[in-house]
């Protein structure tokens, strides 16, 4: 299933197909190769100071399947219904400091959006689905992965081939076959002065 980015005006293809997907498929597995080169495009996203103040914790359920399930467990409800089918799990994390002075980093949490976006298109790229989520037990996560205090958990991707989304049902099969909605370029974008639309 595709759901192209009905834009304004043309943007690059790898934008316009990136969405984010809740039907995986179950019998088509992520390779260590491909991982890395998902890792490689978060990697190479801008960071004030070149600090990359993001960490990536992934689990891949076909070479650990224990270790992914401890990720899946810390995954709220309604995300566990539809990841279950996903083979690659990936924890983001964000540096509370600069590493050359360990001052407080007040950009780190843009800066490891930005690598997050990167490895989404990556993956987009690559013909995978990468899938954001904020619905996760950030303090369960930490304690489970011994994620220092000094890193915040900040998004769980789920990353994998898509499926026929008739392997979904109910409330997430209505979700995922929704019209991609955005808002108006005007509403957000201003020229000179706040709410001076573009």
């Amino acid at each position: 299933m595709q759901k192209l980015a009905i834009t304004q005006a043309p943007i690059d293809s790898t934008i316009a197909n990136r969405w984010s997907g809740r039907a995986y498929d179950v019998t088509r597995s992520v390779s260590h190769e491909q991982v890395i080169a998902l890792l490689e495009a978060a990697r190479w996203a801008p960071s004030c100071y070149g600090d990359q103040p993001w960490r990536f914790v992934v689990w891949n359920k076909n070479t650990d399947e224990a270790s992914w399930q401890k990720a899946f467990d810390c995954l709220a409800a309604g995300n566990q219904a539809w990841v279950k089918d996903a083979p690659i799990l990936i924890l983001v994390c964000s540096d509370t400091l600069f590493s050359h002075n360990q001052q407080a980093n007040r950009w780190a949490q843009y800066d490891t959006g930005a690598a997050a976006e990167n490895l989404c298109l990556q993956a987009s790229s690559m013909g995978l689905m990468a899938h954001q989520m904020g619905g996760f037990d950030s303090e369960k996560t930490q304690h489970a992965f011994d994620v220092p205090k000094q890193y915040v958990p900040m998004a769980m991707i789920s990353v994998g081939y898509a499926a026929d989304v008739a392997t979904l049902s109910g409330d997430v099969l209505a979700r995922e076959t929704a019209e991609r909605k955005r808002k108006s370029l005007g509403e957000l974008f201003f020229y000179n002065v706040w709410n001076n639309s573009v």
